[in-house]
């Protein structure tokens, strides 16, 4: 059975006990370098906003809203919204997070190395996203997309309902 997936590489299926994509502290500085070079592979850099808002998508116990961001990146004023919506876009382009459309919100993503579609499920009752691995899912869905010509650039499956916990 396919399981839940958080940015360390822990899986839970089980309660979605430890669902949320959030790393450890210790593997904080880990996943930052790593997220750094991935992205000189990609193209791209990652400037200290990015960094910073990767920081806190991956320090976050479940999605976080762009407003929520620009509250924790400091009081000088530097942060404005518009650079927070381009490092989260930043973000997004290189596979280091994903949007939760229903929510508004991003969270870190829980296996950057390689790009795919996310699968969520989301609990209504205490928010938290899991990020499940469906992999048998998601091929199937990418063989109807490419059988009728489409180029798909990205997917994000948004699944509502109850964790473990929360039905109980």
């Amino acid at each position: 059975m396919p399981g839940l997936v958080n940015r360390c590489g822990a899986a839970d299926i089980k309660g979605m006990a430890h669902a949320h994509l959030a790393c450890s502290p210790h593997d904080l500085p880990v996943s930052l370098l790593e997220a750094e070079s991935l992205c000189e592979q990609r193209g791209g850099r990652l400037t200290p906003l990015r960094k910073k808002v990767l920081q806190l998508l991956l320090e976050s116990e479940g999605p976080s809203k762009a407003y929520d961001l620009l509250e924790h990146l400091g009081e000088d004023g530097a942060a404005k919204p518009p650079s927070v919506y381009r490092s989260l876009d930043f973000l997004l382009e290189m596979g280091l997070a994903h949007k939760i459309e229903s929510l508004n919100a991003y969270v870190a993503c829980g296996h950057w190395k390689h790009g795919h579609a996310a699968v969520f499920l989301i609990c209504d009752k205490c928010g938290i996203a899991g990020e499940l691995h469906a992999n048998d899912s998601v091929k199937k869905l990418t063989q109807e997309v490419e059988g009728v010509n489409f180029k798909m650039r990205s997917a994000v499956i948004e699944i509502r309902g109850l964790c473990e916990k929360c039905a109980a």
